[in-house]
Order: structure tokens, then sequence, then C-alpha cells
């Protein structure tokens, strides 16, 4: 669905990624771990159109998305939870969510796509119509993936899903990611902090360091990796 090919993004002159190549297949998650500052957070940036791209492809469902205007690649089917949640603050759950919906025009899929937010949330039905600036820090997350969830995604392009919550709020979002793929069938790309749970939901890992990719393979095959142990996964 999605392949990256000899990516380059930089800061002005400050390269970021150098040369990244990955590929997401259809159906599955995927995860980029890496420290601070890896490049994985500018990877997605670059995916969905935030970031400008100096060199090389990305191609979804085999066509060139580089430097496509955001909202084209939203209609394109791509949707990015983005680090830090970025909801808007000073409008209520519901309004958060009829937003993700903007570029629909049929009131019965909007409507469908609201229950399905609902279900799957249910504590953002409870709170429907309070002002989203006023939630926890787990609901504003889950208020997060909803509203990517209203465009009707093909590829899901999560960040850091987990930072900042507590860990019984982390186990909950992470079983959704995994209801949300086996479900819908839903296509995942996801930035983790936590390497651990991240290959543990994952099908397939790449490691990045200093924006390179240095290892790649089968989740389960990275969580055995000593190098992969040593670094990311506390032994």
């Amino acid at each position: 669905m999605l392949e990256i090919k000899n990516l380059t993004v930089g800061y002005g002159a400050i390269p970021a990624l150098h040369g990244i190549s990955l590929s997401v297949k259809a159906g599955s998650i995927v995860t980029l771990i890496g420290a601070n500052g890896a490049g994985k957070t500018t990877t997605l940036k670059a995916v969905s159109g935030l970031l400008k791209v100096q060199s090389g492809e990305i191609l979804y469902e085999g066509r060139n998305i580089a430097n496509l205007p955001t909202h084209q690649i939203v209609k394109l089917g791509l949707s990015h939870v983005p680090e830090g949640r970025m909801i808007f603050t000073n409008l209520t759950v519901l309004e958060n969510l009829q937003l993700g919906a903007y570029l629909q025009q049929d009131r019965q899929i909007i409507r469908r796509e609201l229950e399905h937010a609902f279900s799957l949330f249910p504590r953002l039905l409870e709170r429907e119509k309070q002002i989203a600036g006023t939630l926890s820090g787990g609901e504003q997350q889950m208020l997060a993936i909803g509203r990517a969830l209203m465009s009707r995604p093909k590829l899901l392009l999560l960040d850091e899903p987990s930072l900042g919550l507590a860990p019984l709020l982390v186990k909950t979002i992470f079983e959704k990611i995994v209801e949300i793929n086996r479900e819908r069938g839903l296509t995942i790309l996801l930035v983790e902090q936590n390497a651990n749970l991240a290959l543990e939901i994952s099908h397939f890992g790449y490691v990045l360091e200093t924006g390179k990719v240095v290892l790649s393979g089968d989740s389960a095959a990275l969580r055995q990796n000593p190098q992969v142990k040593s670094a990311y996964l506390g032994g």
C-alpha cells in the first residue's frame, strides 16, 4: 500500500532523513521505533504532506504522493493522528469528530462513522457535548483517533499514541488499535516510544537511527534481536 524509496527530508539546511526506504503492506500494522530525533515523526509528516520532500518517492497504491497538498492526500485515503493529539480544544467532542469528515458529503456515511467512533470509544459518546480541551489525556487521544477515522481512511498514520498516558489507558488505546486493524482491515503505520508494546501489536518493524533505517524485520524477530533488546527494550 505504501512504499517509501530513498526519502530525504530536512528542516531548512539540517537533514533529518537520509535516503530511507520502507514499505507497508495492505492490512498490516508496521511500526517505526528509535530514539528521539531518529526521524520517526519526520517520516510520518513527509507521508502526509506536512513536510517538504527533498528527494525520493512516497508511493501510495503505486502513485507518487511526495509533496502533494495535504488535503489531497487525505482525499486519497490517508489519515494522520499527530503527536500531541492536536485536537481543537475550544470545540466540543462532536464538533471535533465532524471536522474529521469535512471531505465527506454523504450524511448517512457521516452518521455511520460517528456511530462507529462512539462504539469504539464509548467515553466519547458520554462526553459528546463537552469542550474537548477539558477532556483527560486519554480521552483526547481517543478523540484524535476517532476524528482521524471519520475520513474513512485506508491508511492510518499514528504518532506516539501512548505519550503522556497512564499505563491502563495505554493498554486500552493499543487494544483499540489492534481492533481497528482486525475489524476494518485498516493499514496502520505506527510511531511509538514504547518499543516493546509497538512490536507486540505490529506485524513488521523498522528501527531508525539518526535518519537512517538500521534494522528491519518481523516484529517478533525484532523483539528477540539482542541489539533491539539492549537499545530499546530494557535488556
